[in-house]
């Protein structure tokens, strides 16, 4: 019979991940969020904190405490009073009341950061204008008034404009805190288990996603780097991007500039193919057979082209698949090397578990558990290649995109 993983067991296994702090006292959170109703990233992720997450094989309850709120809309449903009144904590009017919690002082040892849903502008290449930045800009503004400051996460792009979450990140290095930020798949369960050699060889590697917006297309970037980021000689940053749609996309693969082969392995990882697949009941080929141009509507493909040479293949093909699966050839590995980043389904989406997870273990820690330049280099990356449609399709020099970092030793997705 298997072992039973007890939260002990999990904290002495440094082989498998960082070993959080002995707590010494609860943590005190302050939730900054867009809106905070069923389904929304602040209520999957803040209810983490209050009511626990399964991990491991067992209910884990985080040392923390949520101690104050900000709600920017609060639109039907909203469910933010509700659980104030539940958990004993206060939904302030402002951002620097909340992390002071209504007092003078900063007043908690975390912020966490939720700019995903709500009513919000988009701009002409199809952007939400979340006020991420905003909201960290409030946020460090009360740090940097106290001279004080206290580990902040950040929930998927850092911002829609590169400028900003480059400012971001160089204020988190200027006053000194940990940032976490990101998507939730880089950390969810990877079927099956794979992580790519630290300092491997990458031949080519490709990622199809299903989506259909720049929150979605983020998942699948940042996916794809969380892979990328662990070839020989770290990252380096990101040369060129193009963004192409349609026809282009079956022409572009005719002509070699994504592989076939790729595509086919990462789609065998899919347990939501669609079409045939689920009309028939029987899985395809979907590659070989050549039904994907008459299957997908609208496909998308971002092409990332690395300072060192490397070039990676993100395609959007949300009418044939409805997950997300990777694809890559590494040198020394005999095969392709493939798998699929696992996606719960609703209501309970436990792979926002794995999310909360490395939260807490930077809220106990005090350090990030991988850096927030991989979120820097993605949001460039997304906003380049969203330039790029906008020019017409065109490729886009980015040397701006010049981000450079190490990626981590230790693997930090969810493991089964």
């Amino acid at each position: 019979m298997p072992r039973t993983i007890t939260r002990r067991t999990f904290l002495a296994a440094a082989a498998a991940v960082p070993v959080l702090a002995q707590a010494t006292r609860t943590k005190r959170i302050a939730i900054i969020t867009t809106i905070f109703r069923l389904q929304s990233h602040g209520q999957h992720i803040g209810d983490r904190f209050m009511v626990g997450y399964p991990f491991e094989g067992e209910w884990h309850k985080p040392n923390t405490q949520v101690v104050a709120l900000y709600v920017d809309q609060k639109p039907e449903g909203d469910l933010s009073g509700a659980r104030a009144k539940e958990f004993g904590f206060e939904v302030y009017p402002t951002i620097a009341e909340t992390v002071r919690c209504g007092g003078s002082k900063l007043a908690v040892d975390a912020v966490v950061i939720i700019g995903e849903h709500g009513e919000y502008p988009r701009n002409e290449k199809g952007q939400t204008l979340y006020p991420r930045y905003e909201f960290f800009e409030q946020v460090a503004k009360v740090f940097e008034a106290e001279g004080r400051s206290v580990p902040v996460y950040n929930d998927k792009h850092l911002s829609y404009s590169f400028e900003k979450a480059r400012a971001m990140r160089d204020t988190a290095r200027r006053l000194k805190f940990p940032m976490l930020a990101g998507s939730s798949l880089p950390v969810t369960w990877r079927l099956p288990e794979l992580e790519l050699p630290l300092g491997c060889e990458i031949g080519d590697a490709l990622m199809v996603g299903s989506g259909g917006s720049d929150a979605m297309d983020f998942h699948g970037l940042e996916a794809l780097q969380c892979m990328m980021e662990r070839r020989k000689g770290g990252e380096t940053g990101v040369k060129s991007v193009q963004l192409i749609e349609g026809a282009a996309v079956w022409e572009a693969g005719e002509q070699g500039r994504w592989s076939k082969e790729l595509l086919r392995s990462a789609l065998s990882r899919s347990d939501n193919l669609k079409g045939f697949s689920v009309t028939d009941g029987r899985p395809q080929d979907m590659v070989g057979t050549g039904v994907l141009p008459g299957l997908v509507k609208d496909p998308w493909a971002y092409f990332v082209e690395y300072r060192d040479g490397l070039k990676a293949t993100l395609l959007m093909l949300s009418d044939a698949v409805g997950d997300f699966t990777f694809a890559a050839r590494v040198k020394g590995k005999a095969g392709i090397q493939s798998t699929q980043f696992l996606l719960t389904p609703d209501p309970n989406v436990t792979y926002s578990a794995c999310l909360a997870r490395k939260i807490e273990e930077m809220v106990e820690t005090g350090v990030a558990p991988y850096p927030v330049e991989r979120t820097l280099l993605v949001s460039g990356v997304l906003e380049k290649c969203l330039d790029s449609r906008v020019k017409g399709h065109v490729r886009v020099e980015t040397p701006e995109l010049g981000v450079e970092y190490r990626a981590p030793r230790v693997s930090q997705y969810c493991r089964t």
